[in-house]
């Protein structure tokens, strides 16, 4: 499980040297764009210059952080593809999702009542949030270059 901002690094220099940000932003998580908002938050909160400086480095760092973590993801695919191999997980993955959704699709057009069923609505809204937006948007929203 994540670390809220408030847990984080950043996050505990912010809630001793302005608690004001904190309480704005303190239970997002930082990878839902929470850094560009505390960074402009920062600059017009009633801190030190010197504090701004730190508070602002500590943003940087996570920033950084949250980069390299996608560009790994990114050299992971790219590794693949210069590989000439198929991604097994990618084929495996799109599969069952689409037959996870398939059926999804059928159960609530066909089957009566179904939808009046409160585990087959959280069903529903794991497979869309998780395989469709989630799984997909990892293997399926980049751009693809074929020259690799």
């Amino acid at each position: 499980m994540k670390k809220k901002f408030k847990d984080t690094k950043v996050g505990k220099f912010l809630n001793e040297k302005a608690p004001s940000i904190i309480e704005t932003v303190g239970d997002l998580l930082p990878d839902s764009g929470v850094l560009g908002v505390v960074g402009n938050l920062i600059e017009k909160s009633g801190m030190s210059d010197e504090d701004k400086a730190v508070a602002s480095s500590h943003v940087k760092e996570m920033y950084e952080i949250e980069v390299a973590d996608r560009s790994s993801a990114r050299n992971r695919e790219v590794d693949i593809k210069k590989s000439g191999r198929q991604d097994i997980m990618m084929v495996v993955t799109g599969v069952v999702g689409l037959a996870a959704f398939i059926f999804m699709i059928y159960a609530v057009v066909y089957e009566k009542g179904v939808t009046e069923n409160d585990l087959f609505v959280h069903l529903m809204g794991m497979i869309e949030g998780v395989v469709i937006s989630n799984i997909f948007a990892y293997y399926y929203g980049t751009s693809h270059n074929d020259k690799g």
